[in-house]
């Protein structure tokens, strides 16, 4: 079965679309990210959410330190990716690229030429549909067994998390899966280095005094007894409660549709010409705004997450260079990432957590708004 609503639309046409080889975040980081979502919902949407999710809610049962809890975001975070080649009209729906954007030397998300792909058919749209649907199913008084607003929500979970890796917004190279390059001496690729590689390191260099339970049953009750239960510890606690807490509000900002810059006499005749150019409010609104989410994440690629040296000999530059070709003996053609200036850069600043807080976040925040329900 597939979600029916203009976003899937031609999906026959849609399905012939190569997706990037590697997942955003792994499985790990789309649980931390739901995890850490399911933290900061209302007491009143969570069940809802359980509902239509088929799950029974009984996460009061479990006493602190237990990971009982019977209904879990965590277990949905992962659905899109798993069934992906069964649904591989979904494929672009995970990630989106300006035209000619080519970090670190082109920053264009999108530019004057628009995205990358069919209209609206990105990780943007996805989440504008998704919502869309989700708005749909409320407005219809909440039916039970809807297979469409079930299939909407887990899209939408995923899609929040997929729109948090820097990688997912850019299409230069597949999002780094073309490019080659050392971790920890292992030969993999840019994608897959921050698809799992970090988040396996974060994982694994989280301190040792948030590997044991903690007396905050609000917290403790949405955890698993999973890997990665530390790591959201931390964010939860030193993070999102600490060194971010006044950051927090301005993640859920979003700018009203007047504040939006309007079209230039230009911009519209070009429109006319050439067809309809990107404007952010074909997915923005005042409450859920992915483009306005995403822009900052995708200036990273810019600034510090594509290595120049990846476009410069050894390791980019002619084949001539590389090979070593009239130029003395060939330096190794791999860059290595798991270094104090690359590496280290993410862990002193808590690149990966401070992601994962903010579609955390961000993805409370969207569920908060669709499915609250006022209380008398």
């Amino acid at each position: 079965m597939k979600v029916k609503s203009n976003l899937f639309i031609g999906l026959s046409v849609i399905a012939s679309v190569a997706a990037p080889g590697a997942y955003a975040w792994g499985a790990a980081g789309h649980e931390i990210v739901a995890t850490i979502a399911q933290m900061h919902l209302y007491p009143n949407v969570l069940p809802v959410l359980c509902s239509i999710l088929h799950q029974p809610s009984q996460l009061d049962a479990a006493s602190p330190g237990e990971p009982a809890q019977s209904c879990s975001l965590s277990y949905v975070a992962t659905w899109a990716d798993k069934f992906r080649y069964r649904m591989r009209w979904s494929g672009p729906l995970h990630y989106v690229g300006g035209k000619g954007d080519h970090p670190p030397q082109q920053c264009l998300f999108p530019g004057p030429n628009g995205w990358n792909g069919r209209d609206g058919i990105n990780v943007l749209g996805g989440i504008r549909n998704t919502t869309g649907l989700l708005e749909e199913w409320v407005k219809a008084g909440g039916p039970e067994s809807d297979p469409v607003a079930e299939e909407a929500l887990k899209f939408l979970i995923h899609f929040v998390g997929d729109l948090h890796m820097p990688l997912h917004l850019t299409d230069r190279d597949r999002g780094g899966n073309s490019d080659k390059v050392r971790w920890d001496g292992r030969i993999t690729n840019l994608h897959s280095t921050w698809d799992s590689l970090i988040v396996a390191k974060a994982i694994r260099t989280t301190p040792h005094n948030y590997t044991k339970p903690i007396p905050d049953h609000e917290i403790e009750k949405h955890l698993r007894g999973a890997i990665y239960d530390p790591l959201i510890r931390k964010i939860v606690i030193d993070g999102i409660g600490g060194k971010w807490q006044d950051e927090v509000n301005p993640w859920l900002e979003c700018p009203a549709q007047e504040d939006l810059e309007p079209f230039s006499v230009w911009q519209q005749t070009k429109q006319v010409i050439i067809g309809k150019a990107w404007m952010s409010s074909d997915t923005d609104d005042e409450a859920v705004c992915p483009y306005h989410w995403a822009a900052p994440i995708h200036q990273m690629n810019c600034e510090w997450i594509w290595p120049k040296e990846m476009d410069e000999p050894p390791y980019g530059g002619s084949l001539l260079s590389r090979l070593g070709l009239f130029g003395g003996r060939p330096s190794h053609p791999y860059l290595e990432l798991d270094t104090p200036e690359y590496g280290g850069k993410i862990a002193r600043e808590w690149v990966v957590e401070k992601l994962f807080a903010m579609a955390g976040i961000r993805l409370a925040a969207i569920l908060n708004h669709l499915f609250a329900v006022e209380e008398h």
